[in-house]
């Protein structure tokens, strides 16, 4: 069971925690980064041990972010023992229907403009 008690040095562990799970999404998803997208802490409680992690930028409109949610909940929590429940999303707050697009689409490095009127290919 975790200790309720507040002291100088748990506010220094919480900005520990805060950092190993900054690290972590650094080290573990840098193509989040290089295809244009981005991952921020909202909530971390290290109370709980529950954290939420919010995905913008590219991954908004990205095919395959859902992949990439899910990697991030099942590696956090074991390579972050604190952590116990990760909650993360790309701030859609419903699905797109298919063939129906919602928020950005994704960007790559070295891609061109909307030249081209050609739908995006699934990524399977």
């Amino acid at each position: 069971m975790k200790s309720v008690h507040m002291s100088v040095d748990s506010a220094s562990s919480d900005s520990d925690l805060q950092d190993r799970v900054v690290n972590f999404l650094r080290r573990n998803f840098p193509q989040i980064q290089m295809h244009g997208g981005n991952a921020a802490i909202q909530r971390l409680d290290p109370e709980t041990g529950e954290v939420e992690i919010q995905l913008g930028g590219a991954c908004s409109g990205c095919g395959i972010s859902p992949m990439t949610i899910q990697a991030i909940k099942s590696r956090m929590v074991e390579e972050i023992p604190e952590i116990e429940t990760v909650h993360a999303n790309t701030g859609q707050s419903s699905e797109p229907e298919m063939g129906e697009t919602k928020g950005m689409s994704p960007s790559f490095p070295g891609e061109g403009g909307d030249e081209s009127d050609e739908e995006p290919q699934a990524p399977f």
